[in-house]
């Protein structure tokens, strides 16, 4: 049997002849950018998300950076970010000239560990971004908390949690509806895809808002006004129109999400030899990733590619060890939950069409390496 890491093919199936027949009205309007669709696709995520507003950007790394300086961050400011991420969370920090300041993760969630946030602030601190990572929700109350005392600005990077719940208390809130900000992606392997790369911000901020607005669109203000020095971020009306369409289904998929999680936890979870992914008490985990924790990693690995099983590594080195920022001057060992991390993780199949016969094959391999 051959298991592939995901399967966008059976998920166009679903929605193919709506997709060709949007794509084709499209096109015969001729309205590629800025289009009705875009416009109804920011609205309907709105409300998925319970935000007052929701703006289309033609990536997730262009949603955080410009979610930055709509937020007012710029040179000399400081922002804080986890160190096992993809490196697009420290960059979009860089872009805007401000500085990435590492912390460790928890152990357990592999998210931004709250605790480490307070030792980070200096007085250059502008900024928190936890990193919704796998699709589970970072600690954020402890997060908010922080911010408040300190007067910071919090944007989550929800790229990989659509549809991910944190509860405090009785109240269930979605993902990227919690802090100023919340930065999606919507490149092709995620629980909520387009046909390409795209990205959006949620907010509840009218003026962070009206700054995107503009910061997407060259800086407009009106057809022929450039108020600021913006950019060209667009989220295009084809890519809208998918999304929409695939909107419709996202809490059907990310149920079936954990309905696979959940049986690889019960084939696997008493094998001591490995770690299955922990859903804290305040989180409604989506599953964009499964992945398991093994001091055996790499051996296992290439165990499961010769039984034709693809897995994959997120992610194999930390930020703050990369050479894109040694100029930084962090060092090995300076972060260790992370670092231990990265020797340890591994991803396996998983999506929203994952069969139970295939997940039952990857964890009969899994337990025969092992034994």
């Amino acid at each position: 049997m051959r298991v592939g890491f995901v399967d966008l093919t059976s998920q166009y199936k679903q929605i193919r002849k709506d997709a060709l027949g949007k794509i084709d009205q499209i096109c015969k309007k001729s309205n590629f950018i800025l289009g009705d669709e875009l416009v109804s696709f920011e609205h309907e995520f709105a409300v998925y998300c319970k935000t007052k507003y929701a703006i289309g950007l033609n990536s997730g790394t262009d949603a955080l950076f410009l979610a930055l300086l709509s937020l007012g961050v710029g040179k000399g400011d400081e922002v804080i970010v986890p160190a096992f991420s993809f490196i697009s969370t420290a960059l979009a920090v860089s872009y805007t000239q401000a500085k990435p300041v590492f912390v460790d993760i928890d152990q357990n969630t592999y998210n931004i560990d709250a605790s480490q946030v307070s030792k980070a602030i200096t007085k250059r601190t502008r900024a928190i971004i936890p990193v919704h990572l796998f699709g589970q929700s970072a600690d954020m109350k402890p997060i908010m908390n922080i911010a408040l005392k300190y007067g910071l600005k919090v944007i989550e990077d929800a790229a990989q949690a659509h549809g991910a719940e944190y509860s405090i208390g009785r109240n269930k809130l979605k993902v990227g509806a919690i802090a100023d900000a919340g930065c999606f992606s919507f490149y092709p392997t995620k629980n909520l895809s387009c046909f390409g790369d795209g990205g959006l911000v949620v907010t509840n901020n009218k003026k962070v808002y009206q700054k995107l607005h503009m910061l997407r669109d060259a800086g407009r203000s009106s057809h022929d006004l450039h108020a600021i020095k913006g950019y060209n971020s667009r989220l295009d009306t084809l890519q809208a129109a998918v999304l929409r369409l695939k909107l419709k289904h996202l809490e059907k998929w990310n149920n079936a999400r954990r309905k696979n999680a959940a049986l690889y936890t019960n084939l696997l979870k008493n094998n001591a030899d490995i770690v299955c992914p922990h859903t804290a008490p305040y989180a409604k985990h989506v599953y964009h990733v499964y992945a398991l924790n093994t001091r055996h990693r790499d051996k296992l690995r290439s165990y499961l590619k010769k039984n034709k099983i693809a897995s994959m590594i997120h992610y194999p080195r930390p930020i703050h060890l990369q050479k894109a920022y040694k100029d930084l001057g962090y060092r090995r060992g300076d972060l260790p939950v992370t670092e231990e991390t990265c020797r340890r993780i591994i991803s396996l199949p998983m999506h929203p069409f994952l069969k139970r016969q295939e997940i039952h094959y990857v964890a009969g391999k899994i337990l025969k390496f092992f034994s």
